[in-house]
């Protein structure tokens, strides 16, 4: 058998070439001044969200870190910690945000926004921890703040609707059987903002429902005045659309569990928008819509956007219709580590043309393989379903770009390109 080198040759550079073009094996380019990075990291252990605003003030979305002295963490049910165990959870988040921050610029986060108390959004403590320098358990944002400074934490506060930081409600038998051991970890979490505090001047923040000033650009906020972040909602505080007003979804004492408290936010920039919202949900016990649920009380101040990341990870009991036609993203983004992660049915909702009209992509940070076996061929409707997925905004926001980065090496190549997006 002969071989034509030519040939070969010409056949070898012209698939490097159409890998090149499709995004494949290339570094994602360095971030400019005007652009919008919004990192959707993999760890395969909760939230993540790193983002770059266009003046290059940073700030961090979450730091999920689920302990692994429970069965579910490690069992084929749950996602595996990626790229590999030679790190924690937010040693990863750590090093995926030294090679993403800006370069030339203070190895530091502006703000770093907790959106709710639950171990995939904010970390566990065990036995497993190791203890830091200021007497805490090294764990989620209390990891990633003493390997990075923060400057400002945001979180949904303590004292609302119940007071967390009551010896009688913290003796209620909801935190005192809880699994999960809220109440153990936000007592690691305070040590950390004591000593943060202390050391590198963090200044801890409740989020201010109906404010767009809390979290603003820290370096040119005159060069990009048509960039805001709109506090939405938090704590069952719910922004009325106008000023800073907002109106209470629950009363003092009443404690609907963390998910319905969760911290909501909304990004603009131009024509851009960007919404996450943790946990909050809006189907009911009975797999119905909730019009008294969170989502379907902030679908009318968030309104359409661009992009979304599904609430509650896409779990059964959220996207309900009338939400999803309200805020109707041209973009989802599933930011997930079960396979619990989408609901089928949610899966339905968000790609119904009756619900609202036109295109939309779907990705998904890790999609695994009881979920596959479970809802099939319908999985195929997603875009990508394993890696980092970034939003890049440019052109003062009237354009964007969606990335998949390689989760599995350390150098997080682009697996795909996508777009370019017209904002509306």
């Amino acid at each position: 058998m002969h071989f034509n080198l030519k040939k070969l040759n010409f056949f070898l550079l012209i698939f490097l070439m159409m890998q090149i073009a499709n995004g494949q094996n290339r570094k994602l380019p360095e971030w400019q001044p005007g652009f919008l990075d919004i990192h959707h990291i993999n760890t395969g252990r909760g939230d993540a969200a790193f983002m770059v605003f266009p003046d290059g003030t940073t700030m961090l979305v979450d730091a999920g870190d689920m302990s692994e002295t429970h069965p579910r963490t490690t069992s084929s049910r749950n996602a595996k910690l990626v790229p590999n165990r030679s790190k924690t959870a937010p040693e990863w988040i750590v090093d995926y945000i030294d090679q993403f921050l800006p370069k030339n610029q203070e190895r530091k986060l502006h703000y770093a926004l907790i959106t709710h108390y639950h171990d995939d959004h904010f970390g566990e403590v065990d036995s497993l921890r190791k203890l830091a320098t200021g007497g805490y358990q090294l764990t989620g944002i209390m990891e990633v703040g003493t390997l990075i400074p923060i400057k400002t934490l945001i979180d949904r506060g303590f004292d609302y609707p119940i007071d967390l930081t009551n010896e009688q409600v913290q003796s209620k038998e909801r935190f005192t059987k809880d699994a999960y051991g809220m109440i153990p970890t936000l007592k690691e979490y305070w040590k950390f903002i004591a000593y943060q505090s202390e050391k590198v001047d963090l200044e801890n923040e409740a989020l201010q429902v109906g404010s767009n000033h809390q979290i603003t650009l820290k370096h040119h906020p005159k060069d990009y005045p048509h960039f805001s972040v709109q506090n939405i909602a938090s704590n069952g505080n719910i922004w009325t659309g106008y000023d800073n007003s907002f109106y209470p979804l629950f009363k003092k004492g009443e404690y609907p569990g963390e998910n319905p408290l969760s911290n909501a936010i909304r990004i603009d920039y131009g024509k851009f928008n960007y919404y996450t919202g943790g946990d909050i949900s809006g189907i009911d016990g009975f797999g119905q819509a909730d019009m008294n649920a969170l989502e379907s009380y902030v679908a009318p101040v968030i309104g359409a956007v661009d992009v979304a990341t599904l609430n509650h990870h896409g779990n059964r009991d959220s996207q309900n219709p009338f939400y999803v036609r309200t805020i109707r993203p041209r973009v989802w983004i599933q930011q997930n580590w079960t396979a619990d992660h989408p609901g089928e049915e949610v899966l339905r909702r968000i790609t119904s043309k009756k619900l609202y009209p036109g295109d939309r992509d779907i990705f998904s940070t890790i999609m695994l393989q009881g979920t596959k076996d479970v809802i099939g061929g319908r999985l195929d409707l997603y875009k990508s379903r394993n890696g980092h997925i970034v939003v890049r905004v440019y052109n003062n926001g009237d354009t964007y770009k969606v990335y998949v980065l390689d989760d599995t090496t350390e150098e997080r190549k682009i697996i795909s390109e996508h777009g370019p997006y017209t904002a509306r």
